[in-house]
Protein backbone atom coordinates (compact mmCIF):
# COMPACT_ATOMS: atom_id res chain seq x y z
CA UNK A 1 0.00 0.00 0.00
CA UNK A 2 2.82 2.20 0.45
CA UNK A 3 3.35 2.84 -3.00
CA UNK A 4 0.58 2.70 -6.03
CA UNK A 5 0.25 3.28 -9.58
CA UNK A 6 1.44 7.10 -10.32
CA UNK A 7 -1.34 7.21 -12.94
CA UNK A 8 -3.95 7.27 -9.29
CA UNK A 9 -4.41 9.65 -7.37
CA UNK A 10 -3.31 8.11 -3.25
CA UNK A 11 -6.73 8.18 -1.84
CA UNK A 12 -8.11 6.58 -4.61
CA UNK A 13 -5.71 3.54 -4.58
CA UNK A 14 -6.14 3.33 -1.11
CA UNK A 15 -9.52 3.16 -0.59
CA UNK A 16 -9.05 0.51 -2.98
CA UNK A 17 -6.66 -1.59 -1.24
CA UNK A 18 -8.76 -1.08 1.86
CA UNK A 19 -11.77 -2.74 -0.16
CA UNK A 20 -9.88 -5.78 -1.58
CA UNK A 21 -8.82 -6.17 2.26
CA UNK A 22 -12.61 -7.09 3.11
CA UNK A 23 -13.23 -10.49 3.63
CA UNK A 24 -16.20 -10.38 0.87
CA UNK A 25 -13.72 -9.37 -1.92
CA UNK A 26 -11.38 -11.81 -0.39
CA UNK A 27 -13.94 -14.63 -0.66
CA UNK A 28 -15.23 -13.29 -4.06
CA UNK A 29 -11.08 -13.36 -5.34
CA UNK A 30 -10.69 -16.87 -3.76
CA UNK A 31 -13.40 -18.45 -5.42
CA UNK A 32 -12.65 -16.97 -9.33
CA UNK A 33 -9.21 -17.99 -8.41
CA UNK A 34 -9.99 -21.67 -7.89
CA UNK A 35 -12.15 -21.32 -10.98
CA UNK A 36 -9.32 -20.33 -13.32
CA UNK A 37 -7.47 -23.14 -12.16
CA UNK A 38 -10.17 -25.53 -12.45
CA UNK A 39 -10.57 -24.59 -15.90
CA UNK A 40 -7.42 -23.78 -17.51
CA UNK A 41 -8.59 -24.22 -21.17
CA UNK A 42 -11.35 -21.59 -20.59
CA UNK A 43 -9.49 -19.29 -19.05
CA UNK A 44 -7.63 -18.11 -22.18
CA UNK A 45 -8.65 -14.87 -23.59
CA UNK A 46 -9.54 -16.15 -27.01
CA UNK A 47 -12.22 -13.98 -27.89
CA UNK A 48 -10.63 -10.59 -28.58
CA UNK A 49 -10.59 -9.04 -31.44
CA UNK A 50 -7.26 -9.74 -32.20
CA UNK A 51 -8.03 -13.31 -31.82
CA UNK A 52 -11.08 -13.50 -34.27
CA UNK A 53 -9.38 -10.81 -37.25
CA UNK A 54 -6.09 -12.22 -36.39
CA UNK A 55 -4.51 -8.66 -36.76
CA UNK A 56 -4.92 -5.52 -34.54
CA UNK A 57 -8.37 -4.85 -34.32
CA UNK A 58 -9.10 -0.97 -35.60
CA UNK A 59 -10.92 1.87 -33.70
CA UNK A 60 -14.00 1.08 -35.45
CA UNK A 61 -13.79 -2.72 -34.59
CA UNK A 62 -13.86 -1.62 -31.09
CA UNK A 63 -16.22 0.73 -30.94
CA UNK A 64 -18.93 -1.97 -33.05
CA UNK A 65 -18.15 -4.65 -30.07
CA UNK A 66 -18.43 -2.28 -27.63
CA UNK A 67 -21.79 -0.19 -28.73
CA UNK A 68 -23.58 -3.84 -30.56
CA UNK A 69 -25.91 -6.17 -28.89
CA UNK A 70 -23.91 -8.88 -28.37
CA UNK A 71 -24.84 -11.64 -31.06
CA UNK A 72 -26.50 -9.34 -32.79
CA UNK A 73 -25.99 -6.66 -35.44
CA UNK A 74 -27.90 -3.86 -34.09
CA UNK A 75 -26.59 -1.12 -32.24
CA UNK A 76 -27.40 0.03 -28.40
CA UNK A 77 -28.69 3.30 -29.44
CA UNK A 78 -29.89 5.19 -32.40
CA UNK A 79 -26.81 7.55 -31.47
CA UNK A 80 -24.50 4.91 -31.81
CA UNK A 81 -25.31 4.00 -34.64
CA UNK A 82 -25.94 7.54 -36.35
CA UNK A 83 -22.70 8.69 -35.12
CA UNK A 84 -20.54 5.87 -36.83
CA UNK A 85 -22.66 6.03 -40.30
CA UNK A 86 -21.96 9.88 -40.34
CA UNK A 87 -17.96 8.83 -39.33
CA UNK A 88 -17.98 6.15 -42.23
CA UNK A 89 -19.47 8.91 -44.53
CA UNK A 90 -16.99 11.54 -43.33
CA UNK A 91 -13.98 9.14 -44.11
CA UNK A 92 -15.39 8.11 -47.51
CA UNK A 93 -15.51 11.95 -48.02
CA UNK A 94 -12.15 12.38 -47.06
CA UNK A 95 -9.78 9.72 -48.05
CA UNK A 96 -9.46 7.23 -51.35
CA UNK A 97 -10.59 3.76 -50.71
CA UNK A 98 -7.79 1.62 -49.27
CA UNK A 99 -6.18 4.80 -47.99
CA UNK A 100 -8.19 5.62 -44.43
CA UNK A 101 -6.11 5.77 -41.75
CA UNK A 102 -7.30 3.33 -38.58
CA UNK A 103 -8.91 6.51 -36.71
CA UNK A 104 -9.15 10.58 -37.66
CA UNK A 105 -9.64 11.18 -34.07
CA UNK A 106 -10.17 15.16 -35.64
CA UNK A 107 -13.21 13.40 -37.80
CA UNK A 108 -14.49 11.40 -34.74
CA UNK A 109 -14.29 14.65 -32.62
CA UNK A 110 -16.40 16.37 -35.18
CA UNK A 111 -18.67 13.82 -35.92
CA UNK A 112 -19.48 13.44 -32.11
CA UNK A 113 -19.53 17.04 -31.72
CA UNK A 114 -17.10 17.68 -29.66
CA UNK A 115 -15.87 16.89 -25.95
CA UNK A 116 -19.10 16.91 -23.24
CA UNK A 117 -18.16 17.02 -19.85
CA UNK A 118 -14.43 16.29 -20.37
CA UNK A 119 -15.08 13.14 -22.57
CA UNK A 120 -15.20 12.52 -26.14
CA UNK A 121 -18.38 10.01 -26.80
CA UNK A 122 -16.36 6.19 -27.61
CA UNK A 123 -13.21 7.40 -25.90
CA UNK A 124 -14.48 8.21 -22.26
CA UNK A 125 -11.42 10.48 -20.87
CA UNK A 126 -8.73 8.74 -22.89
CA UNK A 127 -8.64 11.15 -26.12
CA UNK A 128 -6.69 13.86 -25.69
CA UNK A 129 -8.82 16.29 -28.30
CA UNK A 130 -6.00 19.79 -27.66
Amino acid sequence: MDYGPVWMRRDYWESLHHRWATGPWKERSQAAKHNRAAHPKKNVHTSGSRHELERAPTFCNLFDRTHKQKGMDDYVSNSARTITETYDTTMADRYAEGTQPDLDAEAWVDVVGGQRKGRVYGFGDSLDTT
